[in-house]
């Protein structure tokens, strides 16, 4: 994979960890969460790829150094579309397609963003979303399908928790934060975004939107195991990971 690049979101605080330390240098064991994340990706041999750092921004940037892998700064945290949008000057032009991924998504496997890759350039999708469906969805960004939903036809949109309609918050599909884009794309539609929603932020998820209203194709990979893309907020959450991972025994140790 060697023509494709990746973006690591790992700017956040994650105040809900009632911790000093940046969310993504919380450990399972002797690994950092972000450590995680950078080992998922090594066996793809990406082109490039480049962690958004913001608190701690020099710790972080210590750890990507040590993995060989490049950092852009978030100085103020104004959403996520803005996040990868920091990467604008080292990817922009580059061929091939960009990943999106979360630094506080440990269990994520290697061979599940592979399999993202694969069905982008197999469609010729200009953007696929790996998607989980769960019992309860609440909190979780919505996919809407222009089907029934919840793993069958084509992304339309996705939709924040906080901007749901009551039929919206009923769909049990839900947006991993991970992607993969057409990098030629992926810039023109950061540039399109705006902050009319209800946390005044860039949404990346809004590029869907953007897409399909351009006629552009949006698909979805559904992860099996909800386990691999859930992401750490608090405490409870991280100990939930390492008793996971603990069980999930063809994950790389």
């Amino acid at each position: 994979m060697s023509q494709h690049s990746a973006v690591i979101l790992a700017a956040g605080k994650g105040t809900r960890m009632k911790s000093d330390l940046a969310k993504v240098l919380h450990r399972i064991e002797d690994r950092a969460l972000l450590q995680f994340v950078l080992d998922a990706c090594a066996p793809l041999e990406l082109d490039r790829t480049v962690v958004i750092v913001g608190h701690q921004a020099d710790t972080v940037s210590a750890l990507c150094e040590a993995n060989g892998v490049d950092t852009a700064l978030q100085a103020e945290q104004l959403g996520t579309g803005h996040a990868v949008d920091q990467a604008r000057a080292l990817l922009q032009g580059r061929p091939g397609q960009v990943l999106v991924l979360c630094g506080d998504v440990p269990l994520l496997r290697t061979a599940t963003i592979e399999a993202l890759v694969r069905k982008t350039s197999e469609t010729g999708a200009a953007a696929t979303v790996l998607t989980a469906i769960a019992e309860d969805a609440t909190g979780y960004g919505r996919v809407v399908r222009d089907s029934d939903g919840n793993g069958a036809g084509h992304v339309t949109a996705i939709v924040e928790q906080k901007d749901a309609s009551e039929a919206q918050l009923m769909i049990r599909e839900y947006n991993t934060g991970t992607w993969c884009f057409d990098n030629a794309r992926l810039w023109d539609l950061l540039d399109r975004l705006d902050t009319d929603n209800a946390q005044g932020e860039y949404y990346l998820t809004d590029v869907v939107e953007l897409l399909v209203a351009d006629g552009q194709l949006v698909e979805a990979l559904v992860c099996e195991d909800e386990r691999e893309v859930q992401g750490i907020n608090t405490l409870a959450d991280l100990e939930r990971a390492a008793a996971d991972w603990t069980r999930m025994g063809d994950l790389p140790k």
